[in-house]
């Protein structure tokens, strides 16, 4: 029984030890094992290790790729336009003594609040060397790789690696958009001006030009209707020449006629003249006095009238009208 009493607490202090001198490093992660402060050990394989138990403490961190988003900051590039620009930096641990040196007991929090402050700093050094057009033009991953590179040889001191460094947002502050948006507003209307002002000149010289073509083809028009119209007149005076040469009663006879339609063409059936005008000579006689008698002349009133002729000689015996 004694025996038994005496074993049966040696075997909770040994398994107790044991626990406290092993533990299991996992693959996400590394282990530091300090001795009153000091670093003992650095483990980043995973499995499992030993320890001295009470003496030694295990300390954990993230092995993993970490990510960190920084605050809105405000820069002013070369051409003094302000600029707020948001950042996102990838990093992780790389050297665990240097790591836990730099930052001390408090670990991935401290350190993200350092790395923020680099991370500023960068960005202000290298967006003050460019214009602010630069940023969002092709220059832009050069200028992301560049603050990486400033980002990572600072980081080194604190045991980290950067990985990656991206700009999230570049905006200009609130209380100069406004300004901004109306001077891009003025000169995109100045453009446009100078756009209508260049159209309305083209068609200034278009409608010229269009007016100066019509005026031209239609005098070389009117020129040639008038060359056309003198030979067509030409032309039927020969005819009518050669008509009354042949038969100058019933030229004569025709004409009158032709006289006689026009007159009385459309609504125009009323009539005032003298009963013994030469108008009526065909109508009040039978024509067979008419030998060589020039056609009547039409009226001066009437809707048309055809071309001229010679007046007839009067009649020996005047009829009425009405015949």
């Amino acid at each position: 029984m004694r025996r038994s009493a005496i074993l049966a607490p040696l075997l909770v202090v040994l398994v107790v030890l044991g626990i406290s001198s092993v533990f299991i490093v996992d693959e996400r992660e590394k282990v530091l094992v300090l001795q009153f402060g000091q670093v003992r050990q650095e483990r980043e394989e995973p499995g499992f290790y030993f320890k001295l138990p009470f003496i030694q403490d295990v300390v954990r961190y993230d092995a993993r790729i970490l990510g960190l988003r920084t605050q809105p900051l405000e820069v002013t590039p070369l051409d003094d336009r302000r600029l707020v620009v948001d950042a996102f930096i990838r990093w992780r641990i790389e050297d665990l003594s240097r790591f836990r040196e730099a930052v001390g007991t408090e670990g991935v929090r401290t350190a993200q609040q350092r790395l923020e402050r680099i991370l500023n700093a960068a960005i202000r050094e290298v967006m003050g060397a460019v214009p602010s057009g630069a940023v969002l033009s092709e220059d832009r991953t050069a200028l992301m790789n560049r603050i990486r590179d400033l980002s990572r040889r600072e980081a080194e001191k604190l045991g980290a690696e950067v990985i990656d460094v991206r700009l999230t947002r570049t905006d200009l502050p609130e209380q100069n958009l406004a300004a901004t948006f109306a001077r891009m507003r003025a000169e995109r209307e100045r453009e446009a001006a100078d756009e209508i002002a260049r159209g309305g000149e083209a068609a200034q010289r278009v409608r010229a030009a269009a007016d100066r073509t019509v005026v031209e083809l239609v005098s070389e028009a009117r020129k040639t209707a008038e060359i056309i119209r003198g030979e067509a007149d030409a032309e039927r005076n020969a005819i009518y020449a050669d008509a009354f040469g042949r038969d100058p009663e019933f030229f004569a006879f025709t004409r009158s006629l032709t006289s006689y339609e026009r007159a009385l063409k459309g609504d125009n059936s009323t009539i005032v003249l003298r009963p013994d005008s030469e108008f009526f000579d065909y109508l009040r006689s039978d024509g067979s006095d008419r030998a060589g008698v020039s056609p009547a002349a039409p009226p001066a009133v009437g809707e048309g009238s055809g071309p001229a002729a010679p007046s007839p000689a009067p009649s020996p015996s005047p009829a009425p009208a009405g015949q």
